[in-house]
């Protein structure tokens, strides 16, 4: 690490490892290579960090100071599990993961070998693809960390663009679940209207429903949460 900057080092290269790369690496920092076998994940590697090199888990553990894991989060637990087995952590090295659902608890075997555990979740969808850069400027990061390094992974947030908001552990599954059920719901409902407008022959179903779902939305988020009786929604 040099002059505060940090080589980084990510693991899995799907739209959120890539993405993530990309804007530690414009805040400065020098992602040393990718960790993936995917070919979809190898061209957006390519695609949106054209000089990083795509290269096995050792190494990148091997040459990071900040080892960044953009992996689905069922596999979390066992890879890090398999890592600190094989000896790969040093003391001092930092350790982030990217899944909503967790804290930075399940990085445990990490930081018996002497990691610095990092939760770092965005709050928003990605495309894979360079204009999620504007995107993370509007959203926030879901951090949580041991007290002393928590400004860490505040610090983190703010470089890439986004704006840090603590999660505690205990409060992670009600985070996450108001993150899944604001995407998967609206996802749904959204959906559900195209098809039923499409069923009775309106072509530009979405141009249509577009200023809509925007008020409304908008109008949610002013109101804020009120409770609401089921039976209102059918008035």
């Amino acid at each position: 690490m040099t002059s505060g900057r940090l080589s980084v080092g990510v693991v899995g290269a799907g739209p959120v490892g890539a993405v993530l790369g990309q804007a530690l690496a414009a805040a400065g920092h020098q992602i040393v290579g990718i960790a993936t076998t995917d070919a979809a994940n190898i061209e957006r590697a390519e695609a949106l960090l054209p000089q990083v090199a795509v290269i096995p888990v050792p190494q990148i553990i091997q040459q990071s100071d900040l080892v960044l894991l953009a992996i689905p989060a069922e596999e979390i637990e066992k890879t890090v599990a398999g890592i600190a087995e094989a000896g790969l952590f040093r003391a001092g090295q930092l350790l982030a993961h990217t899944a909503g659902e967790f804290g930075f608890g399940i990085l445990e075997p990490a930081v018996s070998k002497g990691v610095i555990p990092l939760a770092i979740h965005p709050a928003m969808t990605f495309t894979g693809t360079s204009v999620d850069l504007s995107r993370i400027r509007e959203s926030f990061f879901a951090v949580a960390a041991p007290n002393v390094a928590l400004p860490i992974a505040q610090a983190l947030v703010i470089e890439m663009g986004a704006e840090p908001i603590v999660i505690s552990e205990q409060d992670r599954k009600t985070y996450f679940e108001a993150i899944s059920v604001a995407n998967n719901f609206s996802k749904l409902i959204v959906n559900q209207s195209i098809g039923l407008l499409e069923s009775v022959g309106v072509e530009n179903a979405r141009s249509v429903l577009a200023p809509v779902i925007r008020s409304a939305v908008e109008e949610a988020l002013a109101e804020g949460h009120v409770p609401i009786d089921p039976e209102e929604l059918l008035n």
